[in-house]
């Protein structure tokens, strides 16, 4: 799963998350459009109260609009800092998924991630059992829904305070729910809690999908969805799930298909959820399947190539699609257009030269060649 938020750079390019970037209303996420406004903590069912005068006061004098009402997550789940709150797991360090309570110490952790453990990871007491806890999930489920529900709608307008005369905006009370959800996806994937991080990525997604049903043609919807899904097949790949994986896989690259080969992130993205297609369908004994899909990674590649020929990650991305190509054509006994696709891949790589700065790079572009030798050495 690629570590970068599908949220945090997409068709406005610029390293500009694109959820914020809608033109109708500059700095406003276009996602917000959750009609159901409201200014109540979803953890305690209590309004914001006085702190809405004291917030539209400050954010009077900062010159912004008096009407908007800043808010923070006393736990810490907000775009700039992160702590572990009550309703984390301290081993995956994401919200509880499955809460289970341990026997007898009944510290309390994600069911996945307790599940590996023989001993309570806070207090060292043998565990003799684990038991669900349908009461404190239902709490992290409800603060999932209102914690990091969107606030602000364009289309709903201004809403009255409870027991005030002043209209109040409300923005979200941490940050954009896709980009919240993606967090502790990518948390709970890192710490190999698939269960969890599938949970949070397919409510993603199907919050997009809504936003999609009324803007088909929002680029950066596409490109957020094409992202998040192809995570969720990262998911199901890991889970053994191979079926479900390509379907997710696929389903990403339509829609990443879809936008401007302008953005090398988005270009980049395509061209590998294609390769896994290939990777899966190659591994499963399909050589014609997975030729087609490595084929079409490299078409997107080649294209990006003649348009950024300086960018040398592009460069040997594209050679990286010319092997696993020749590679499938070995197999399927051409053995001349194999050997005609490494070393096309050779040249590029040969005639690529980077600087000093960009060792990361020159150590990848040496291991592929190193792979493209032998690959001929072979034949």
């Amino acid at each position: 799963m690629s570590s970068l938020c599908p949220f945090a750079g997409a068709t406005t390019g610029g390293g500009v998350c694109p959820v914020k970037s809608d033109k109708s209303s500059a700095g406003v996420c276009p996602a917000k459009s959750d009609k159901s406004i409201s200014g109540v903590c979803p953890i305690t069912g209590m309004g914001q109260g006085s702190e809405q005068k004291e917030s539209a006061d400050h954010a009077e004098e900062k010159g912004s609009d008096p009407r908007m009402v800043p808010a923070k997550c006393p736990f810490g789940y907000d775009s700039n800092t992160f702590k572990l709150g009550p309703l984390s797991c301290i081993i995956c360090q994401a919200l509880l998924h499955e809460s289970s309570k341990c026997k007898p110490c009944a510290h309390k952790f994600c069911k996945a991630c307790i599940s590996r453990f023989k001993d309570c990871p806070l207090c060292g007491a043998d565990i003799e059992g684990i038991e669900p806890d349908a009461e404190l999930q239902a709490l992290v489920d409800r603060f999932i829904d209102g914690h990091a529900r969107i606030k602000r709608s364009h289309a709903a307008g201004d809403v009255e305070a409870a027991g005030g005369k002043n209209k109040v905006i409300y923005e979200d009370v941490s940050m954009e729910r896709g980009a919240f959800l993606v967090q502790q996806a990518m948390r709970a994937f890192r710490a190999q809690n698939i269960e969890s991080a599938k949970s949070r990525l397919t409510m993603c997604a199907d919050d997009i999908r809504e936003e999609l049903k009324s803007s088909e043609d929002n680029l950066d919807l596409c490109s957020q969805l094409g992202a998040v899904l192809g995570m969720l097949g990262d998911c199901c790949r890991t889970l053994g799930d191979a079926p479900s994986a390509i379907t997710y896989y696929e389903e990403s690259a339509a829609f990443l298909s879809k936008l401007p080969t302008k953005d090398l992130e988005l270009v980049h993205t395509l061209s590998v959820s294609l390769n896994k297609i290939g990777d899966l369908r190659y591994y499963d004994g399909d050589l014609q399947s997975a030729r087609n899909y490595y084929a079409r990674s490299l078409d997107v590649r080649r294209n990006a190539v003649k348009e950024h020929s300086s960018v040398a990650s592009q460069v040997i991305d594209l050679a990286t699609s010319l092997a696993k190509v020749a590679d499938v054509d070995r197999n399927l006994g051409n053995e001349s257009a194999a050997v005609e696709g490494f070393e096309e891949a050779i040249q590029c790589l040969e005639k690529l030269k980077l600087d000093s700065e960009q060792a990361n790079l020159e150590q990848r572009r040496l291991s592929v060649l190193d792979f493209l030798h032998n690959q001929l050495a072979d034949k």
